[in-house]
């Protein structure tokens, strides 16, 4: 009997991953930025990659994610995100689903400065757009073709960034506990609790991981990560569940750091 594919909700692989939010990813769940955090008396440094994963939809191989982090500066950084579809599920998503984020690295913290999510020319009137004026404190920009005009409170960060300011903590030596991430039209707030240890067969090789759960308290949207601390605390796993059941993973393929 041939399984019938249903049209997942599209957004971003750095949706999935990082917290529990509405109209979540279907194809691309979102990429923990796997950059490699060092950290200096001054602060964290970034060191760029690219990297790859495996996307699961309820079970079948949907397609593949690639992450590149790249530096343009000796403080500003380009994260971006491809998202495939494969087979079948290129009926739903014919166009690759982008994302990039321009941020810099200031008193030891990620500063977002813009974040571009492109969902394809299918689904133009879901593209975001938007621009951090940390010395006005505002959020200007659209998503979903509606103008955002919203307050930048002190550590916000946007879908990506976050990613980078979260592996910068536990780097770091710090237990983060919540995070401020910009979603579309406002600012919301994102849990984080330590849920256990696993060593993973990868790609890479067998290595050990901290587990780190995700999620609002007003939704029954979790996910959960599993973080190698010997790869700087690169992603090699993620699941969300909605009510109980995972609908959404992603595994590491391969993986690529600049010295």
């Amino acid at each position: 009997m041939r399984r019938r594919l249903r049209a997942a909700p599209t957004g971003t692989i750095s949706r999935m991953l990082l917290a529990s939010r509405r109209g979540l990813p279907g194809l691309t769940v979102l990429p923990l930025a796997l950059a490699a955090l060092g950290v200096r008396a001054e602060g964290p440094t970034v060191q760029p990659f690219t990297a790859t994963y495996a996307l699961e939809w309820h079970g079948i191989t949907a397609g593949e994610s690639t992450l590149a982090l790249k530096q343009t500066s000796p403080t500003t950084y380009d994260y971006s995100s491809t998202n495939r579809a494969h087979g079948l599920f290129r009926v739903v998503f014919p166009d690759p689903i982008n994302e990039e984020s321009t941020f810099k690295v200031e008193g030891g913290h990620v500063m977002p400065l813009s974040y571009r999510e492109d969902n394809g020319a299918d689904r133009a009137k879901q593209n975001v757009m938007l621009e951090f004026d940390w010395s006005a404190k505002r959020v200007r920009g659209t998503a979903e073709e509606k103008p955002v005009d919203q307050p930048l409170a002190p550590g916000t960060q946007d879908p990506l960034s976050v990613q980078i300011e979260l592996m910068r903590d536990l780097r770091a030596g710090e237990a983060p506990t919540q995070f401020l991430l910009f979603d579309k039209h406002e600012a919301k707030q994102y849990d984080y609790t330590r849920d256990g240890n696993e060593t993973l067969d990868t790609p890479l090789g067998r290595l050990d991981t901290v587990i780190y759960r995700s999620g609002r308290s007003d939704s029954s949207v979790v996910t959960r990560l599993w973080l190698a601390p010997t790869l700087g605390y690169v992603p090699l796993q993620a699941e969300r569940r909605r009510h109980g059941k995972v609908d959404l993973s992603l595994h590491i393929r391969q993986l690529k750091q600049s010295s």
